[in-house]
């Protein structure tokens, strides 16, 4: 088995790390120290760069993102005094209803954000691909169109404002997200 910047069984041993005469510094390897040119590195790198790849990706990572968050949600939901009906019932009772809400809000919380990463990330692609630019209107735009279809059934004063929500949102997470790092 090969791993990045590793060219065979005996490249530890032959590397300069490990005191060996290995390649010089850079010599036939990108950053990290994989080879450009390798067919597994570019099959990678074009699955990467897919829309569809990038949507389902997303979409997974939002769904389990949100699963955890509405897992944890749902446990200090438990603290609500509206749950003190709770605490007359018999300990197993208790339980079994704890982790059945607990289960329902982490499946709804974890479909939510699955959605919503997914409906991004598929509209910012496909801009993306459209403009053939990388820079912040993208995420301006698709957060506007997520936001508004998102809210579509809430009428068009909903779609509006969901617009303006998402794309201010994404304005400043882009903004962030593309400052130049500091030297502290």
């Amino acid at each position: 088995m090969n791993f990045p910047g590793m060219t065979g069984i005996g490249a530890a041993v032959s590397s300069p790390k490990f005191g060996g005469p290995g390649l010089a510094a850079g010599a036939g390897t990108g950053p990290g120290g994989t080879d450009p040119n390798d067919p597994t590195v570019k099959m990678v790198q074009g699955a990467m760069e897919s829309c569809y790849v990038k949507t389902v990706m997303s979409g997974v990572v939002g769904f389990g993102l949100g699963g955890v968050f509405g897992l944890f949600m749902a446990s200090s939901a438990i603290l609500n005094p509206t749950y003190a009906a709770l605490s007359n019932l018999p300990l197993r009772e208790q339980l079994r209803q704890g982790f059945r809400d607990m289960g329902s809000r982490s499946w709804s919380t974890a479909k939510n954000f699955g959605t919503v990463g997914a409906l991004f990330s598929g509209i910012e692609c496909g801009i993306e691909g459209l403009r053939a630019k990388n820079d912040i209107a993208n995420g301006v735009a698709a957060g506007c169109l997520t936001g508004a279809i998102l809210a579509r059934n809430a009428g068009p004063q909903a779609a509006a404002v969901g617009c303006a929500g998402f794309a201010a949102f994404s304005a400043a997470i882009d903004a962030y997200m593309r400052m130049p790092p500091t030297d502290d």
